[in-house]
């Protein structure tokens, strides 16, 4: 029975772990898998562990392949728009950084509650010069329910195809240049007549989810008529964080993380969500069991990824891909965490 307590725990679709015991809940599951694979006698287990592990087989190879979900994108019928706006970040005295960025517009005249996206170390488009699927996915879903997305490019304006394989990102840092391009999107977006300017929040993804817990830092001094109403963070790296004990959010904040990512793992992130509570802060973390990097991707098999210039294990190697358990269950709470936040009061 143990055994089967075990496999069906981790087969839960979205686990709410306490933050500060999510890290040991995490740890406590994987021992107990240890305990169970030395005690028992091994004929005994294997026929037993067999019999349950096959049906949780079905559903791990099925979340892991990247196949479609169930979950529909909400009708668009805007097509994203190329926009341009210069950065605060004018790589020296007197210059202007022109950035460019894509913003999905619900259908309407608006104004719209709006978000700031952020991409990854990969960046905003592909190769071939078209937006991320994943980022692509998110727009239409999040304009399809009434926000407007800005999707700011940080790279391509810069010069830079890519981020994941460089460790020197000078010129182009998630703590710096980034933050710049981030409050930049916020400025112009709150410039715009079809955007309610005191209702946008933040998102971002990896190393956007970096940039966005540098823009949200409580020492930097924002008005409220300026700023963000909340963040939302998918599987940032949060190690820097943790470290600096100094660091809070200054919003409310909520990150969304696999238990199993190897190229920027949970345990730093429960830590500084921990820290936040514990000052009386509005954050949460939502940890997915057996959840790689990239999970909410709509369609991205299993495969590992080399080269990288930080992961766990510092090999450069990391896990990435869909996990639809996890996927579905954040395309669920990122709407009610959005609405939470940024509906309109009733008067």
């Amino acid at each position: 029975m143990i055994a089967a307590a075990f496999i069906l725990e981790n087969r839960a679709p979205m686990r709410r772990f306490s933050a500060r015991t999510c890290n040991a809940e995490t740890t406590i599951m994987r021992r107990s898998f240890i305990l169970l694979k030395t005690v028992f006698f091994p004929v005994v287990f294997f026929i037993f562990y067999l019999s349950l592990s096959l049906a949780a087989t079905v559903d791990v190879r099925a979340a892991d392949s990247g196949a479609p979900d169930a979950q529909q994108i909400p009708s668009v019928t805007v097509p994203p728009q190329k926009v341009f706006f210069s950065s605060i970040d004018g790589s020296g005295p007197g210059k202007a950084l022109l950035l460019d960025g894509y913003v999905f517009r619900p259908a309407g005249k608006g104004p719209f509650p709006a978000i700031v996206a952020l991409h990854g170390c990969s960046g905003l488009l592909t190769k071939q010069g078209k937006l991320n699927a994943r980022f692509l996915d998110w727009g239409k879903r999040l304009s399809g329910l009434g926000y407007l997305v800005l999707f700011p490019d940080s790279f391509n304006p810069r010069g830079i195809p890519e981020a994941c394989t460089r460790k020197n990102r000078s010129g182009f840092s998630p703590h710096k240049e980034r933050v710049d391009d981030t409050y930049s999107a916020l400025r112009w977006l709150q410039s715009q007549p079809f955007v309610v300017r005191d209702r946008v929040a933040l998102m971002g993804w990896s190393n956007g989810g970096v940039t966005l817990l540098s823009a949200v830092d409580a020492s930097l001094k924002k008005d409220a008529s300026e700023d963000f109403r909340t963040a939302i963070a998918f599987y940032p790296g949060c190690t820097s964080f943790s470290k600096n004990m100094n660091w809070l959010p200054r919003i409310p904040l909520t990150i969304l993380i696999g238990d199993a990512d190897d190229w920027t793992p949970a345990a730093p992130c429960c830590a500084i969500t921990a820290r936040a509570q514990r000052a009386g802060i509005n954050a949460e973390i939502v940890v997915f069991p057996k959840a790689y990097h990239d999970f909410d991707h709509p369609n991205l098999p299993l495969k590992k990824r080399n080269g990288l210039a930080f992961t766990v294990r510092n090999d450069g190697t990391a896990t990435i891909g869909t996990n639809r358990e996890a996927r579905a269950a954040a395309l669920e709470l990122v709407p009610k965490v959005l609405d939470r936040f940024l509906a309109e009061k009733e008067k």
